[in-house]
C-alpha cells in the first residue's frame, strides 16, 4: 500500500478534509495526513480528496495516481453531483451538477477547464447554465459556457468580473431562472453575492454561508468577507425566513444534509448572530472549518 503524504503546497482550503475528515486533518494550518486508509471504502474517500485538491498536494510516495480511481463527477444524492476538480484560480473552490427533471444539468461555479473533464460533466446531460454565484468563482465560467452552448449567469454587483455575461441578474428581488431554481440576491461576501435554491431541496449557498464541522452548524465567513459583513447581516435578515432546503452546497466550507424545518432554524438563528458582527480585518486563519 502505498504511503500518502500532503505536500508542502497546500494551501489550507479545506476540501480534501471534506471529502476524507477521518483521514485527512488539519494541523499548523495546513492539511496532513493523519492516518492511511484501512480498508476499499477509506482508500474511495481519500482519492476523492486526491481529485478535488485545486494544489494535487496529496500524494502517494511511490507511483502515480491512478486516473481510474477518479470518482468525479459524484452524485451527493439523486439530484446533484459535485464536480472535484477544484481549481486554483478559484482558491479551490468546490463546484456542482445540477440535475433537472427534464435531463437537462446546471453548473453552479466551475472546476478547473479542461475538454475532458467538460465531456465527463456532459455525459450526465445537456448543460444548458453555468451559474456564477460571486466574482471569485467566475474563472473558467465562459469558457465551460461557450464549450456547453450555455447560458452564463452573474449578478449586476460582480458584473464587470465577468462583464460578457449572457444573462444579469439585477436588485435585490428573487429572479425565477429555471424551472424550480431560484435565484436570491445576498450582498456581503461580495456586491453581486447570489443564492440559488433548487426545489426547495438545494441551496448553493457560494461564499455566503456554509457548514462548519468545528462548530456543528451554519457559519458566515466573516473573517473574508471582502465587501461588507453589515451587508451580509442585512441580506440574511431580509432571505433567511423566506428560504427552505436540505442541503447546504457552499463553494468554500462543509456541506450538509438536514431536515427542511431545522435547517430554517438553523439559518434564522444565523441570520441573528449575523447581526451582531462588525467589520474586522481579513484574516485566512479565522475561518472556522
Amino acid at each position: 500500500m502505498n504511503d500518502w503524504y500532503v505536500d508542502a503546497r497546500c494551501t489550507n482550503c479545506d476540501v480534501a478534509r471534506q471529502f476524507a475528515p477521518d483521514l485527512i486533518v488539519e494541523e499548523d494550518r495546513t492539511s496532513r495526513i493523519l492516518r492511511q486508509p484501512g480498508d476499499e471504502a477509506e482508500a474511495r474517500r481519500l482519492h476523492a480528496a486526491v481529485f478535488a485538491c485545486h494544489t494535487r498536494s496529496i500524494r502517494p510516495a511511490s507511483g502515480r495516481i491512478d486516473p481510474g480511481l477518479d470518482p468525479f463527477p459524484m452524485a451527493l444524492d439523486d439530484g446533484v453531483l459535485v464536480c472535484g476538480h477544484n481549481s486554483r484560480h478559484t482558491a479551490g473552490a468546490n463546484s456542482y451538477l445540477l440535475l433537472r427533471p427534464s435531463g437537462t444539468v446546471m453548473m453552479i461555479d466551475t472546476p478547473r477547464w479542461s475538454p475532458g473533464l467538460a465531456e465527463r460533466y456532459a455525459a450526465s446531460g445537456p448543460v444548458t447554465d453555468v451559474l456564477l454565484t460571486h466574482r471569485d468563482h467566475v474563472a473558467h465560467g465562459r469558457r465551460y459556457a461557450d464549450h456547453f452552448g450555455a447560458r452564463l449567469w452573474i449578478h449586476e454587483g460582480d458584473l464587470d468580473a465577468v462583464p460578457d455575461a449572457d444573462q444579469v441578474i439585477r436588485g435585490l428581488d428573487p429572479v425565477e431562472i429555471g424551472e424550480g431554481v431560484t435565484a436570491h440576491p445576498l450582498p456581503g461576501h461580495t456586491r453581486g453575492s447570489v443564492l440559488y435554491l433548487a426545489d426547495d431541496r438545494y441551496c448553493f449557498s457560494g461564499d455566503s454561508f456554509y457548514w462548519s464541522r468545528t462548530t456543528g452548524d451554519l457559519e458566515v465567513a466573516e473573517s473574508v468577507t471582502w465587501y461588507s459583513i453589515e451587508a451580509l447581516a442585512a441580506s440574511l435578515a431580509r432571505t433567511a425566513g423566506h428560504l427552505r432546503f436540505e442541503w447546504v452546497l457552499p463553494g468554500h466550507g462543509g456541506r450538509q444534509r438536514l431536515d427542511a424545518d431545522e435547517m430554517s432554524r438553523r439559518l434564522c438563528a444565523l441570520a441573528e448572530r449575523t447581526g451582531a458582527l462588525r467589520p474586522g480585518p481579513i484574516d485566512f486563519t479565522g475561518l472556522r472549518w
